[in-house]
């Protein structure tokens, strides 16, 4: 066996770097398995031997996408190496079980997941023990086939050589570590070696009082019998496959089993051979590892793989099948992790599979755990239009019970999102998406309840997940754009100014207003980079109309902050900054903020409107009259202009105008103009409504009776025509 070209001597990595962690995981590896491999390299040197099977390991757990087929090399190339002890492959499944993910899971692109990590380890195991037992067959096999050419050449010899034989063949045929069986044509067993007695429980007149032919069970391959025969008849020479036996005390031994054909001197078929491989433990471990691979560890429900397994085998389903599936978030998991532990956590989670488990025992029906706190309920069958509402019902009236942890009674409540239909008309993960989608619709109706799903709310949803992941390239694209409306002055009928409204130029959806992208915006962060943006331009094109339109006085603009630019601790600096890289003074700057945002807000939050406002810059406050806030507050307030908002001046649309909304707007001026503040009334939309709110001795207003949102350069169009 050479050694590959990585010498002991090469230069290590830093001492905790992916290359060091690779070393000390081979060092365990090679500690672990090089007293049962018969090798003339020094352990160092099988150290060295191991490190790029490391190497190909930590590749395969960090692939993406993630395939462990490469690691059938490995478990092959520990055969080559000589590693063909069983315990050798036990072992290496060990310390791969123990260390892989600990020594390599950080040496990746990215870290991997707990979860994630133990599942891939878990493929990988049981890849690594099928190339290994795979190799470790074919070796054998190739010493099974020699045994058969001496065995043939022993008995087509032995009225020739019987003296010089008999002992040669005797010899290979009882000492032989693989189970050989001779048998005539009739199937009459003739002859059994001591590792065939031993494979079937050591009782040698139990195996030669069965013929061949009795030999059946209920697993055996239609083919095994179709082989056998052909071979009895001398149609075929031998064939090979894997098959199962009952033992005397009822057991079942796995055996690879080839059978070959013994011919006369004259080619006449006269005997078979058969040759054993006991394969039982091995096939034993593969099912462990498969069952590791596709259950959930905590709970020992399915899990996301075997779950898509059954969900897809639904899906493909033909004759009508038809599936129903529930979407279960548990309602304020995480708040019982933080305050009990994960520990209790997981308590809680094993207590939930298992009443989820005895809903769903009925034929069809399964439940699986997908990872955290969801799991997944499924029923197939005819008509599954009912059965899932009513599974989805037995849900949760099984959480409804307090669960009982260290003392404690938890309750549990859980939101389900239900898909049904018939098989045939999505694929899995459509229906998972959209399972999970109206999940959150039914949290977010208030949770402890069931929802079906609906084409047009996944629609919905979908839209806004996928303007939200385009938000940040859209910015970057210059794919928004400013329309202005005009702010115009009561008194006199001219251009006060005008609000900033951003839109977005989306190259699917075409225009789409604030309502549609802002709330994503402010959900994500990037309202932040969004609204210096805003800003920027606004306060550029506030600059320009005051150098072309100076005769006419200065125009203010108005541009909208939300929520989390409030909280931006940068907020003064950059709007301090963008001024004075515009040259526009300040007091043309009018920055709205919602009520809303401005209810309860302490000292830290209003001491840069504060700052802004001793600036110069105008603070208005938007939505005047939807927040419920206390009028007295607005003297502890840093602003100077009031937006009613339109809801109070609908009844004014008309002539005469409603008296309750005319008194309530009336008051409303009349407090603010006494604190000194002006007042700009939105949504004006017919001139009965514009000449009231003049009487009234409102100051600035807009809506569409004097112009739509528009370009830059129509600010001072005004249409003066009523809107409704």
């Amino acid at each position: 066996m050479s050694i590959p070209a990585q010498a002991s001597g090469e230069p290590d990595a830093e001492p905790d770097g992916p290359e060091s962690r690779l070393r000390r995981f081979a060092r365990i590896w090679s500690r672990a398995i090089f007293p049962l491999t018969a090798t003339s390299l020094t352990r160092p040197e099988f150290e060295e031997h191991l490190l790029p099977l490391a190497r190909e390991l930590n590749g395969i757990l960090h692939a993406h996408p993630f395939d462990a087929s490469p690691a059938q090399r490995v478990g092959a190339a520990l055969i080559d190496a000589h590693c063909t002890d069983p315990d050798a492959l036990s072992s290496t499944l060990g310390v791969v079980d123990s260390y892989l993910v600990l020594y390599c899971g950080g040496n990746g692109p990215g870290p991997l997941s707990t979860e994630d990590g133990r599942a891939r380890c878990a493929r990988i195991q049981h890849t690594l023990a099928a190339g290994f037992t795979g190799a470790l067959r074919e070796r054998t096999l190739a010493e099974q086939e020699a045994i058969a050419r001496s065995a043939l050449t022993a008995r087509s010899h032995a009225e020739e050589a019987l003296h010089a034989t008999e002992a040669r063949f005797r010899a290979v045929f009882k000492d032989a570590a693989i189970g050989i069986g001779i048998a005539d044509l009739d199937g009459n067993i003739l002859e059994i070696n001591d590792t065939l007695t031993r494979m079937f429980g050591g009782l040698e007149h139990h195996v030669r009082s069965h013929k061949v032919n009795e030999w059946v069970h209920p697993e055996d391959s239609p083919q095994v019998w179709k082989y056998y025969d052909e071979l009895v008849r001398g149609e075929r020479e031998h064939y090979r496959v894997e098959k199962a036996y009952y033992r005397n005390d009822g057991t079942v031994l796995w055996t690879n089993l080839t059978v070959s054909l013994l011919r006369d001197s004259e080619g006449r078929p006269e005997y078979q051979l058969a040759l054993m491989e006991d394969t039982t433990e091995r096939r034993l471990l593969n099912l462990r590892l498969r069952y590791e691979a596709t259950h959930d560890a905590l709970t020992g429900l399915p899990n996301r793989t075997l779950f898509f397994e059954r969900l897809e085998k639904a899906l493909t389903a033909q004759d009508g099948i038809r599936f129903g599936l529930c979407y279960l978030d548990l309602d304020g998991f995480k708040a019982i992790n933080d305050s009990l532990g994960h520990a209790a956590g997981d308590r809680l989670l094993v207590e939930v599979a298992d009443r989820l488990q005895s809903c769903a025992t009925a034929p069809g029906e399964m439940v699986a755990r997908l990872g955290g706190d969801e799991f997944v309920a499924l029923t197939t069958g005819p008509d599954t239009a009912e059965e899932v509402h009513e599974l989805a019902g037995r849900i949760l009236n099984a959480l409804a019970t307090p669960i009982r942890l260290d003392g404690r009674e938890l309750s549990v409540r859980g939101s389900i999102g239900i898909v049904e239909g018939p098989s045939g008309e999505r694929s899995a993960a459509e229906v998972l998406r959209s399972a999970d989608i109206t999940m959150y619709r039914a949290k977010a109706a208030g949770g402890n309840r069931f929802q079906l799903a609906d084409a047009e709310a996944d629609e919905r949803a979908i839209t806004r997940h996928g303007l939200t992941t385009a938000l940040p390239a859209a910015l970057d694209r210059g794919e928004f754009f400013i329309e202005y409306q005009p702010l115009v002055h009561l008194g006199d009928g001219t251009v006060h100014g005008a609000e900033a409204l951003v839109r977005w130029c989306h190259p699917q959806h075409g225009v789409l207003g604030p309502d549609r992208f802002i709330p994503l915006a402010e959900h994500t962060g990037l309202i932040v980079p969004l609204g210096r943006w805003v800003l920027e331009e606004s306060v550029r094109q506030a600059n320009f109309w005051q150098e072309r339109h100076s005769d006419g006085g200065p125009l203010r603009i108005n541009v909208n902050l939300s929520p989390t630019q409030l909280h931006h601790p940068r907020l003064v600096a950059e709007t301090v900054d963008v001024l004075e890289r515009s040259g526009l003074e300040p007091g043309a700057l009018c920055l709205e903020v919602t009520e809303s945002a401005l209810i309860g807000a302490d000292d830290d939050l209003l001491k840069p409107l504060r700052q802004l406002a001793e600036m110069g810059v105008d603070i208005a406050l938007d939505d005047f009259g939807t927040g419920y806030s206390n009028l007295a507050n607005l003297r502890r307030l840093p602003v100077s202009v009031l937006k009613l908002d339109r809801s109070f001046t609908r009844g004014m649309q008309q002539h005469p105008a409603d008296p309750v909304d005319l008194k309530i707007v009336e008051g409303i001026v009349s407090l603010a103009h006494s604190l000194e503040l002006a007042v700009t009334v939105e949504g004006v939309e017919t001139g009965a409504q514009a000449e009231q709110l003049r009487r009234i001795g409102c100051d600035t207003a807009q809506g569409w009776y004097y112009a739509r949102p528009g370009a830059p350069d129509r600010i001072h169009s005004l249409l003066l025509a009523d809107a409704v």
